[in-house]
């Protein structure tokens, strides 16, 4: 059928455009993972929904596709941990992996999923590679306690083609969006998500509100979602689509600021994490935080399964 239906919806302008239905959304967005629409309809979906905007019902619809095409972690004994990880290392070091390790010592399973979607970035997988921890090569059960990286083609390949429009266009498009916030378990999970720009925190919340997600929405280090270790960011939950306070935020900079690596390269930010990880540095306040309150939505997941 292609998508130039659609795309004369989206395509008006910011004041002319018109939302989708959650299902005209679903068809759409499933016609564009699976490669059946020319690049240049790809291109005009991109830019159209970039100018335009995703609505919550838009977004929902986005996810559903994902949703139905997506090869599934198995779920396991305990709800999974699930950090998404698409921009890295820009000013400041990439602790994704220390979040990462830090919850899988506390007993959950983790996964974080990502693809470099910027060259001038260190990515998570080098910092992990210089941990002794590899991509996986296959989706598999996580067990708890362990903390893996899972590429995203493996998930989805056609979402990795998406994401990887932005090298040619130099835009970020709704895939950029939609990775922050689906959910690639086949069960229970506890979604870590980060905004940079304050009206990303509204639209986001809509769309975990919509799917009846667990999750922790916060703003992030760099679009990491991680908390920024020099600040002490608002922090949001989500028990099935239930919007909790978890952690209220604090203006400016913190006055006990840890011992950061002066620099972003691989091997500076692992040594690190191995010091942290030991107990020769302090885990940084806020990711302290940040951590019992992850820990705390995945004890809801699990009250709220068995209440089931």
């Amino acid at each position: 059928m292609g998508i130039s239906q659609y795309i004369k919806e989206i395509g008006r302008g910011k004041q002319g455009a018109r939302p989708l239905t959650r299902e005209q959304a679903a068809d759409l967005f499933g016609q564009v993972l699976d490669g059946t629409v020319t690049d240049l309809e790809i291109g005009a979906f991109c830019l159209s929904m970039r100018i335009k905007g995703e609505t919550a019902q838009e977004m929902g619809g986005f996810l559903d596709a994902t949703y139905a095409r997506i090869r599934k972690i198995p779920a396991g004994a305990k709800p999974l941990v699930v950090l998404p990880s698409y921009n890295g290392a820009r000013k400041l070091p990439v602790l994704t992996p220390l979040l990462a390790l830090l919850v899988a010592r506390a007993g959950l399973p983790v996964a974080i999923h990502g693809t470099s979607t910027e060259t001038t970035r260190v990515a998570v997988p080098k910092v992990m590679q210089e941990l002794g921890l590899h991509p996986l090569e296959a989706v598999r059960a996580i067990e708890p306690g362990e903390a893996v990286f899972i590429p995203t083609e493996l998930l989805c390949p056609g979402l990795k083609r998406l994401l990887d429009v932005r090298r040619v266009v130099g835009l970020r498009n709704s895939a950029h969006s939609l990775v922050k916030l689906m959910n690639p378990c086949a069960g229970p999970a506890v979604v870590v998500s980060s905004y940079t720009h304050p009206e990303y925190a509204i639209s986001m919340a809509e769309v975990f509100e919509l799917m009846g997600s667990t999750a922790l929405l916060l703003r992030g280090t760099e679009g990491e979602v991680v908390a920024d270790a020099r600040r002490l960011p608002q922090m949001d939950g989500f028990i099935a689509g239930r919007r909790v306070a978890l952690q209220e935020g604090r203006k400016g900079t913190l006055t006990d600021l840890p011992d950061l690596p002066k620099d972003t390269a691989p091997e500076t930010t692992a040594a690190y994490i191995r010091d942290v990880l030991a107990g020769t540095r302090p885990v940084p306040s806020s990711m302290a935080l940040q951590v019992e309150h992850i820990l705390h939505l995945a004890d809801a997941a699990t009250t709220t399964i068995r209440d089931i």
